[in-house]
C-alpha cells in the first residue's frame, strides 16, 4: 500500500467529510452661609433646568425613582443660627417602593438651575429602609444655616430660588422652589445639613 502526503487544505477536507472540521471563527466577533429660605411649603417638579436631570433609570429594584416621587417642604424645628425643615417625599406611582439613606441636596439659582455653593453635608448614620406605598410619605430633615453669620467676602451671599434634590440611589434630580440666600463661595461651615430619610 502506497502512502501519499496530504496538505493542510486536503486535511481540512477529510475532517469535514468525517464531521470533525474545526469551527470557523469570524473576525471581529456646615454653619452655612445661607440665610434660611423664606418659603415654607412648596410642591416639587422635575428639574428641567439642570443638565443633571435625566429620565429615571430602568430597574427591577424596589428603590423609588424620581419619576415616582413628588416633593414638598414642611416646617420643622429651629436652633441657634439654623432653621430645620423637612423635605417630604410622596409616592405618586402605582407600586410600593423603598427610600434608603440620604438624599442629595443643594441650592440652585438662575434660569439654568446652576448650583450655589457646596451641597448639603450628610449628618448622622444611614437609617433603615423606608417602605413607601402609593400615596404615602417619608421625609428627610434639612438644616438651613443663616449665612448672614458668615463673612460676606468669604460666603459671597447669593439669592437662590430653590433646592435640587436627588432621592437616595437616584441619578435624576427633582426641584423644589424655596427662595432664600446661599453661599456661592466656600463657607467655613456647612450651609446645608441633611439627615437620612425617615418617617
Amino acid at each position: 500500500m502506497r502512502w501519499r502526503m496530504v496538505g493542510p487544505i486536503g486535511l481540512l477536507g477529510l475532517l469535514a467529510a468525517c464531521g470533525g472540521a474545526p469551527p470557523v471563527q469570524e473576525a471581529g466577533s456646615t454653619p452655612s452661609l445661607a440665610a434660611p429660605p423664606t418659603s415654607t411649603t412648596t410642591t416639587t417638579t422635575a428639574d428641567a433646568t439642570s443638565p443633571a436631570t435625566t429620565a429615571s433609570r430602568a430597574t427591577d429594584s424596589t428603590d423609588c425613582t424620581s419619576s415616582e416621587l413628588s416633593l414638598s417642604i414642611a416646617e420643622g424645628d429651629a436652633a441657634a443660627g439654623t432653621v430645620y425643615r423637612k423635605i417630604v417625599f410622596t409616592n405618586k406611582g402605582g407600586r410600593t417602593c423603598t427610600l434608603h439613606g440620604f438624599p442629595g441636596v443643594s441650592y440652585v439659582a438662575g434660569e439654568d438651575g446652576h448650583q450655589v455653593g457646596p451641597a448639603a453635608f450628610r449628618d448622622g448614620v444611614k437609617g433603615a429602609p423606608v417602605s413607601l406605598p402609593p400615596g404615602d410619605t417619608a421625609f428627610a430633615p434639612v438644616g438651613f444655616v443663616n449665612v448672614r453669620n458668615y463673612d460676606a467676602a468669604v460666603c459671597k451671599p447669593t439669592e437662590v430660588r430653590g433646592l435640587r434634590v436627588y432621592p437616595p440611589q437616584e441619578t435624576a434630580s427633582l426641584f423644589v422652589a424655596l427662595k432664600g440666600l446661599g453661599c456661592a463661595g466656600n463657607p467655613p461651615g456647612n450651609q446645608l445639613v441633611v439627615k437620612t430619610v425617615q418617617r
